[in-house]
């Protein structure tokens, strides 16, 4: 194992369903799926390694808490190599639809290759540039401009982790981006922030143009308490006010690099319940509009 790779607390393995009951049809929009190991070993130059989180396992979670159907995320502990993900989605390509992880040079990527993906269930391609060894590069706008392009006759988005509270100008960088864009962890600002940053006020301004999507996800990764997060609760109410149409949910199972206490999925279910608390709004975040990014049928 690579010195820089520390070993990730696994997810937590009680069995406990959520008090709350999700609508028929509800999505998981940001899961991975790591390992096996023995079979899908992970990546050299990761910075994490995380325990096996497999297929199985993950399937069992989605029966604990009624979830019928998910997004796996390709991460990072993968590089581009999207097996371990494919894989999956073709064991049940009704359920599972992909966000997979390419050579950001659009010139090394195929047609063919992207056909394929598309045809394996992908939707989008994901560009993470926080958990990464070299973060001196920045913002390789130019070159997701030219990603994008190629992805937009697939009807794909670009999935952004990054830190919006590092780019003030995030509206007009993106103001005539080639595709939709989402971001994961609610544009992943610190609490600390707070949701009058420039940064976040440009993700804002994306949504009501409907340029950008929001992933109300992972909340205890940019806040400094446990449960219930209630430093996070003024985000969940911005993005909602911003444009709840542009507005997805996720588990972010098996919740890799936690560093605090280890939250339980049946809780994260629990809690979206208690930030959304009308269920047709729930339903458009659960059902509605993963359906209409991701291409499920409806």
């Amino acid at each position: 194992m690579p010195e820089l790779a520390p070993l990730c607390q696994a997810p937590d393995p009680e069995i406990r369903s959520p008090k709350i009951v999700f609508p028929a049809g509800a999505v998981d929009c940001h899961a991975h799926v790591c390992g096996p190991a023995s079979a899908f070993p992970y990546a050299n130059e990761r910075i994490y390694t995380p325990p096996d989180a497999t297929l199985t396992q993950y399937n069992a979670l989605l029966a604990m808490l009624g979830i019928g159907r998910a997004v796996l995320v390709q991460p990072s502990v993968y590089g581009s190599d999207n097996r371990a993900m494919l894989a999956a989605l073709n064991s049940h390509p009704q359920k599972f639809r992909g966000v997979a992880v390419l050579d950001i040079d659009p010139q090394k990527i195929s047609d063919a290759q992207l056909e394929q993906l598309h045809a394996t269930g992908v939707r989008g391609l994901r560009c993470n540039i926080v958990d990464v060894a070299d973060k001196s590069a920045g913002l390789p706008i130019q070159a997701l401009t030219a990603l994008a392009q190629r992805i937009a006759p697939f009807g794909w988005h670009l999935e952004l982790l990054m830190h919006v509270n590092e780019y003030p100008d995030l509206d007009k960088t993106f103001a005539n981006f080639p595709v939709d864009l989402v971001f994961g962890h609610f544009g992943y600002s610190h609490a600390k922030h707070g949701i009058s940053d420039q940064g976040f006020i440009g993700l804002l301004n994306l949504m009501k143009d409907q340029k950008a999507w929001v992933k109300m996800t992972g909340p205890y990764r940019i806040c400094d308490g446990d449960l219930p997060y209630a430093d996070m609760r003024p985000f969940n109410d911005a993005v909602i006010v911003a444009n709840p149409k542009q507005l997805i949910w996720g588990s972010d199972w098996p919740h890799v690099m936690v560093k605090k206490h280890m939250p339980h999925d049946a809780d994260l279910c629990e809690l979206l319940g208690s930030w959304v608390s009308d269920e047709s709004l729930r339903k458009a975040i659960l059902v509605d509009n993963p359906c209409m990014l991701y291409d499920f049928p409806t």
